[in-house]
């Protein structure tokens, strides 16, 4: 009987030490994966997280050298703010609203409103007009006006919305963003249309078109 149970012990004692060894080495080899491998393997690659800087390339554009009597080429500033909390249509509205403006007015009708896109807006208007007098040789930051203003779609982020009765829905987390391009000099005067304008040029549209196989 002592036999058998020494046995017994000396098979558990066994297979613990071999489970044991098994699990240091797997341990250890995690631990000893190289970098590349790991760069690799658990981290998240995905598009909507790489971000596109051709916005901001604009600003590294070259021009040649300027005559004696040509006229000085106005400075652009182009600026981006990206993956901001709130929606894209939301922020067009905004975007459209000082859109032609000089800066100090479309700061002016920013400071006034108070939906959130409007504060950002602003924000990204300071930067940019700080931008323009540091690196863009603009000599006076109040000679600036908005030439572009436009928001875009961010990344989407599917989340899970409970319901009762264990039944659940879809929600999107949304983001957006937002991209402006400031122009130095005086902002171009806009040809006042009427409606009976629009619908002209409506109707002239409508009779410009082609439509493919017809007669």
């Amino acid at each position: 009987f002592f036999h058998r149970s020494n046995m017994a012990a000396s098979c558990i004692l066994g297979m613990g030490g071999f489970i044991l060894r098994s699990i240091t080495t797997r341990v250890q080899s995690r631990l000893l994966v190289p970098c590349s491998a790991l760069q690799n393997a658990s981290f998240h690659n995905s598009a909507a997280l790489e971000v596109n800087k051709n916005w901001e390339r604009k600003n590294r554009i070259m021009f040649p050298p300027q005559l004696p009597g040509e006229p000085r080429r106005p400075a652009e500033i182009y600026h981006c703010r990206r993956q901001i909390k709130y929606s894209k249509d939301k922020m067009w509205y905004l975007a459209k609203l000082i859109r032609g403006m000089t800066v100090d007015q479309a700061i002016a009708q920013l400071e006034f409103n108070d939906k959130k896109g409007a504060q950002i807006i602003k924000e990204v208007l300071l930067e940019a007009q700080d931008m323009a007098v540091r690196n863009h040789n603009v000599e006076y930051k109040s000679n600036l006006f908005i030439a572009e203003s436009y928001s875009g779609k961010g990344k989407y982020l599917k989340r899970i919305r409970y319901h009762g009765r264990g039944m659940f829905g879809i929600m999107d987390k949304v983001h957006c963003h937002y991209f402006v391009k400031l122009m130095e000099g005086v902002p171009p005067k806009e040809e006042e249309t009427t409606g009976l304008d629009q619908a002209r040029e409506y109707v002239q549209q409508l009779k410009d078109r082609t439509i493919i196989h017809s007669l």
